[in-house]
């Protein structure tokens, strides 16, 4: 559904991205880890047609997204859901209107059809329209104005794919709990693939199919589990040394799993 063939991209004369090549495909989610500044949440704006390759491609749905006319950016956006890392909720907004804002801006549905659609999506999400609809995101918890978020983003575009830019950074654990639950849930509910862009390893063990790790622009690895505990590529052991004891509990469980006896 994605794929990003000889990527290379550049802010003025700092390189960000060197030759990146990767693929997601359908109903998989791909947790993306690497240290601050590696280049993870520009290959998300990628994506999105934000900003455009300096060499390489980016494909979506098989076409190049960057050779596109704006208008046909946009309706290619329609079947991506973006989460940001801080909600990105319209402070000024309800919670109704900010779930429902696409609907209210592009349809001529009327405010009861548009809180019917709400009160449904906030539901799906895990929270109760009746205590939270009429509030203001600053009086929610941050996992709670990461699950609006998530929220708007379903009712805006009816997305095929998903990304997530630090998901559950700052947030408490059982916030965090509910917030990966939710990016399970529509993976294997709505069968929406999924790019999650975070540094927090032990989340990234409960929601990946598969693990990229970028270091310094590059590609330093893509695989499973079991071959990132595996892997002897000194840019993979130097950032996953902190982790390596949550990293082996959660490798030799995939490994039993499968059939194995032992790691």
């Amino acid at each position: 559904m994605i794929e990003l063939r000889n990527v290379s991209f550049s802010y003025g004369t700092k390189p960000v991205l060197r030759n990146v090549s990767f693929q997601l495909d359908q109903n998989e989610s791909v947790v993306i880890m690497g240290p601050s500044g590696s280049g993870k949440s520009t290959i998300l704006r990628l994506i999105l047609g934000l900003e455009c390759a300096d060499f390489g491609q980016v494909l979506v749905d098989g076409k190049n997204i960057c050779t596109m006319r704006e208008k046909d950016k946009q309706q290619i956006r329609k079947s991506i859901g973006m989460v940001f890392q801080d909600g990105a909720l319209f402070d000024s907004l309800t919670v109704g209107e900010n779930v429902g804002y696409y609907l209210i801006e592009h349809t001529q549905w009327t405010w009861e059809e548009i809180e019917a659609k709400v009160t449904e999506m906030l539901g799906f999400v895990g929270l109760d329209a009746d205590e939270i609809i009429d509030k203001l995101p600053e009086q929610l918890s941050g996992g709670m104005q990461r699950r609006v978020a998530i929220g708007r983003a379903l009712l805006s575009t009816n997305p095929k794919i998903m990304l997530y830019d630090e998901p559950t950074t700052g947030l408490d654990p059982q916030s965090t709990e509910n917030v990966l639950q939710l990016i399970n849930k529509l993976t294997r509910e709505r069968k929406i693939s999924t790019i999650v862009v975070t540094h927090q390893i032990a989340d990234a063990f409960n929601i990946a199919d598969r693990f990229i790790v970028i270091h310094t622009g590059e590609v330093a690895f893509d695989g499973s589990t079991k071959d990132l505990h595996d892997s002897d590529d000194e840019r993979v052991v130097d950032f996953l040394a902190p982790f390596k004891s949550s990293l082996t509990g959660v490798a030799e469980r995939e490994f039993l799993n499968s059939g194995g006896q032992s790691l």
